[in-house]
């Protein structure tokens, strides 16, 4: 597969596209004025303890306080799924990488584009608790356990919040899930920050490796060279070895190594000088963020129009991975570049709830609150003169899986996402349809699970959330309906006019009346509901004078009597 990325940078927006055999597949928005707070490490204060949920919330200088759920006060050694944290120099059982097990991978399985260390279920991996219980180096190899994350938060942790937490407490805390409408940041008391080839977590005593690291020799060798580092610097805290890690130099392992050991002193100081609420360090700039998670040797190119962010990737580049320079180019036409490789069309196309599929077929999708429903429809495809209909149904099925992973990833939609197919008569057809949709969505970084529900023809997936949807961070609710995307009819309008007027018919001591509409309102009042209009001068017993008023809002009218 052919990978390209192409950034757009200017003095206050970067956005990034990722481009998977000229498809666009991820778009990054990055505004000054509106920065993404994910992987931030703050010194809060907490607000307000509730042993009820098990919670806390933090005052971290935001606009709303970030939530704090007492797993991720007491458990530092979650986030060890996947990895081997045993102590000895090789693999303890030899196993190699499981499905599962994919550990801070640069396709971003674990390593989101914001930095943070995720969890499969969808928390994010704890590293900063230590002092929560005084256990930062326990539970080894827990990390072979599966399917521990909601599970174990439902069934409630030995301490209570209470216990650990105090109003007015002081703690260091991370970001790891931005704040999204209502409701405010989740945060986290286990800090973990991502380098290229390592993961350093302050608070864990353990060295992991990734278990698709199979081999024995190399496994060794990186668990060598990070404990004689952390042997030599006196340094703090535990590290997971990265799959990237794997036949790096030692230079370069030292390099990452190096870069968390002046970040973790340079914050703990800023920690103790700074007064509470406070942001005592900040994620890495998108670019960066970008060329640290996801850059391998599958991409071809990476294209730049600004010069000043072409140079600093080309450095970055250079640093991290140094035989994939050459494939960093500044894009210096006049042309703009997401307009030149098609990008802005498909941003436009994500804005918009319908998306053609080539053979005529069309997907509806609609995000909700709740969850985001996706629904497919044959449309102008009828299939083929001699074919049957089950044939059609199938090879447009096929055809939007593919299409609603893209647009899933796209449009960076999470949650519970719903799919409604066109339904299928044969159960082979609609495994054939399910084991497409799987393999799509195996392209995806960001972790979810899938079940088919055969009763009702629905696949149902959820998808981790990390932050605001591309179309939440693009636009804002439509002032003139409030976001609900429909207004009253003008009839139900008219209606209401009658029946706010026999209300108050006995208020009003004037002998004439004066209705003020909207002239859409106007224009119904005096054609096909002329029947409502002489009803409201029955009801007055007074001459009426309509005066339509462009100023007024479709469902707004005013009565005054002269």
């Amino acid at each position: 597969m052919n990978k390209e990325m192409i950034i757009s940078a200017s003095g206050h927006e970067t956005m990034a596209a990722i481009l998977e055999d000229d498809d666009v597949v991820e778009i990054f928005v990055e505004r000054d004025e509106s920065r993404g707070v994910a992987g931030n490490i703050y010194k809060g204060r907490v607000s307000k303890v509730l042993p009820g949920m098990q919670a806390a919330f933090v005052n971290l200088g935001l606009e709303r306080d970030g939530f704090l759920y007492v797993a991720d006060v007491i458990d530092p050694m979650a986030s060890m799924e996947g990895i081997d944290a045993s102590d000895g120099e090789g693999d303890s059982n030899g196993n190699a990488a499981e499905p599962d097990g994919n550990v801070a991978e640069p396709n971003g399985n674990i390593a989101e584009p914001n930095g943070n260390v995720a969890k499969p279920n969808g928390d994010v991996a704890p590293a900063n608790a230590k002092g929560a219980n005084g256990s930062g180096g326990r539970g080894r190899g827990r990390g072979r356990d599966r399917g521990r994350g909601r599970d174990r938060d439902r069934s409630g942790p030995d301490q209570q919040i209470d216990k650990l937490l105090t109003a007015g407490q002081e703690i260091m805390v991370q970001v790891v899930k931005e704040p999204l409408g209502t409701k405010g940041a989740r945060i986290t008391c286990h800090i973990s920050i991502p380098g290229r080839f390592l993961v350093f977590m302050p608070t864990v005593d353990h060295i992991g490796v990734s278990r698709k690291i199979a081999s024995r020799e190399q496994r060794g060798r990186l668990r060598r060279i990070v404990r004689e580092f952390r042997e030599e610097h006196a340094m703090p805290g535990g590290v997971i070895i990265r799959t990237a890690a794997a036949e790096r130099t030692e230079e370069e392992i030292i390099s990452d190594l190096t870069y968390f050991h002046e970040l973790w002193t340079e914050t703990l100081e800023k920690g103790e000088k700074r007064r509470a609420p406070a942001v005592i360090h900040r994620e890495e700039s998108l670019v960066a963020k970008l060329l640290r998670d996801l850059l391998t040797t599958d991409f071809s190119s990476i294209r730049i129009d600004d010069e000043k962010a072409y140079r600093k990737a080309e450095r970055l580049v250079e640093r991290i991975m140094p035989e994939l320079v050459s494939r960093v180019h500044h894009y210096d036409k006049s042309f703009p570049i997401f307009e030149e490789y098609g990008v802005q069309a498909e941003i436009d196309k994500a804005l918009r709830s319908k998306v053609w599929l080539k053979s005529g077929g069309y997907l509806v999708i609609n995000q909700t609150e709740a969850l985001v429903a996706i629904d497919v429809n044959t449309g102008r495809y009828v299939g083929k003169r001699t074919g049957r209909l089950e044939d059609t149904i199938v090879k447009t099925n096929l055809e939007a899986v593919k299409e609603i992973v893209r647009q899933i990833r796209l449009r960076d939609l999470g949650g519970i996402i719903v799919l409604d197919l066109i339904d299928m008569e044969e159960r082979k057809n609609r495994q054939k349809v399910y084991q497409a949709f799987e393999q799509e969505i195996r392209r995806d970084r960001s972790p979810s699970k899938a079940v088919q529900v055969s009763e009702f023809g629905l696949i149902i997936t959820t998808r981790k959330r990390v932050k605001q949807s591309l179309e939440r961070q693009l636009t804002d609710p439509c002032p003139y309906c409030s976001g609900s995307a429909v207004v009253k009819s003008t009839s139900t309008i008219c209606f209401e006019i009658l029946t706010e007027l026999q209300k108050i018919s006995a208020d009003l001591n004037g002998q004439h009346i004066q209705l003020r509409v909207n002239p859409d309102v106007a224009r119904a009042l005096t054609s096909e509901e002329r029947g409502v209009f002489r009803e409201i001068e029955r009801t007055l017993d007074k001459a009426v004078t309509l005066c339509p008023d462009a100023l007024l809002h479709h469902e707004q009218f005013d009565v005054m009597t002269l």
